[in-house]
């Protein structure tokens, strides 16, 4: 069996360097474009705030106001806790960038939102206006330990004749026989 070979010309170093200004030319349009298409937040800071942010595994106490585009608010809160991991992706890394006692303005697209569906008085497709205040946060443990503590205190209340014990709203009156 018999092999041909073709001799290939060399390349000259101006094409070599051209091909490469070309490769670099179009990984840098690719990037642009993938950045121009990924949805982002909006994100102003009205006051800033203080101190560490939280981190997605924290629970946040927040004072917030949201408005759809045309005015319409959908939802307020004086003190709503929430659990950074559990609201939309928009308002959570929104959250993981604020700081204790700052307040800020967001902007969430429908794809970092609830997308192409429709909940409650928000239509399908909305982009979400929030005025938010960081009021304070914790870890996910200290929170479980703050709830444990509350428990053992309406344990021990109970015990001790606190509401709902003896002596207490709906017990039977002190000096009752006791069932």
């Amino acid at each position: 069996m018999s092999v041909t070979t073709v001799p290939l010309r060399p390349v000259s170093k101006g094409g070599l360097w051209l091909m490469w200004f070309g490769l670099a030319a179009l990984l840098v349009a690719g990037a642009a474009f993938a950045w121009h298409m990924t949805p982002r937040i909006g994100f102003e800071v009205v006051k800033a705030g203080t101190g560490p942010s939280p981190t997605k595994a924290d629970v946040v106490l927040v004072k917030y106001e949201g408005k759809l585009d045309d005015g319409t608010v959908f939802d307020a809160n004086e003190q709503a806790p929430m659990q950074v991991a559990q609201v939309v992706p928009g308002f959570s890394e929104a959250l993981t960038r604020m700081q204790k006692g700052g307040e800020y303005k967001i902007s969430i697209p429908p794809k970092l939102g609830y997308g192409d569906r429709a909940v409650g008085p928000i239509p399908a497709n909305s982009t979400l206006h929030f005025s938010v205040t960081l009021l304070d946060f914790r870890s996910e443990a200290e929170v479980r330990a703050m709830q444990q503590q509350m428990q053992q205190m309406q344990q021990q209340q109970m015990m001790q004749g606190g509401p709902g014990g003896p002596g207490g709203p709906g017990g039977p009156p002190p000096g009752a026989p006791q069932p």
